[in-house]
């Protein structure tokens, strides 16, 4: 079955290279995550813009919109991209400036999305600052997705990351479709019931486990931590809108898969690991048509 992993990350950040080295022990290149596609039956990936002005600056206050995918000098055929927002520059005299960038990037036909770092910079999803950002997805006619839960950070602050704050955006927008990263975790259930409750928010499935197989066998094998994801997805009762991502470099691929897979139910599986992919993300057909 082919494989769309909708969040993965190909940044010079440097606690993802760490995270690669020390942890999930994956070999974060371009040319790594290729051979990880091709041993997975993986056919494309859509990476999420991000980018530190400083080593170790993650989430950097000073990182001009958009934020891109900058570990390579380009985006590679086998991926697409979110462009990142730095709202902290969508105010005063440059904003104009920065959202005119952000624009002109969205008519790239390689680009899929837009991504909030919600939590790592302390604004709520909701606030007028974002407002131009979700008229140019309306007008583009690409998905919001948004960073929910834990952040990987110190300095993020998680009241502005709580999936919740995505029902009042997703009733204000009703004409942008939005992603919950991470289905909210540890706030799954509320992510499970904003879902559920609104039809234009869907979530993913990343990020939930970081690390190499020893790290997953041990959680895996913990029904306590499984039936935390399960609770929620079988409450929300929408796979339609749940959509497989590994937060790469995070995890391997082909393990993170597996532990999805574990996850949620077979019947389901078309669906969450690639059909579900194809429709929130309106692109997405004719980049795979040009492989």
């Amino acid at each position: 079955m082919p494989i769309i992993d909708i969040h993965i990350h190909l940044s010079d950040i440097e606690s993802f290279r760490q995270t690669a080295t020390d942890l999930s022990k994956v070999d974060y290149t371009a040319a790594g995550l290729k051979a990880e596609f091709d041993k997975n039956d993986v056919i494309l990936g859509i990476g999420m813009g991000v980018t530190e002005q400083t080593k170790g600056a993650f989430p950097d206050s000073k990182s001009p919109n958009p934020m891109g995918l900058d570990l390579e000098e380009s985006v590679p055929p086998f991926l697409m991209e979110c462009v990142g927002i730095n709202p902290n520059l969508l105010t005063g005299k440059q904003a104009r400036q920065e959202l005119d960038r952000i624009e002109a990037r969205l008519q790239a036909p390689e680009v899929a999305g837009i991504k909030l770092y919600a939590g790592y910079y302390h604004h709520y999803v909701y606030d007028n600052i974002y407002t131009p950002v979700y008229e140019l997805a309306a007008r583009y006619g690409v998905p919001v997705v948004i960073h929910t839960g834990d952040t990987y950070s110190m300095n993020g602050l998680l009241k502005y990351s709580h999936p919740l704050t995505v029902d009042e955006l997703a009733y204000q927008q009703r004409g942008v479709n939005f992603m919950i990263c991470h289905l909210g975790d540890p706030w799954v259930m509320d992510a499970a019931e904003v879902v559920a409750k609104n039809p234009n928010v869907y979530a993913d499935l990343s990020g939930l486990v970081v690390g190499d197989r020893p790290h997953f066998e041990r959680f895996m094998n913990e029904p306590l931590f499984m039936d935390h994801f399960r609770r929620a997805l079988v409450y929300s009762d929408h796979y339609e809108r749940m959509l497989f991502g590994t937060d790469w470099p995070l995890a391997p691929i082909g393990l993170y898969a597996e532990f999805v897979r574990r996850l949620v139910p077979e019947q389901h599986h078309e669906k969450v690991f690639y059909q579900n992919a194809i429709g929130l993300f309106p692109r997405i057909q004719r980049r795979i048509a040009e492989l």
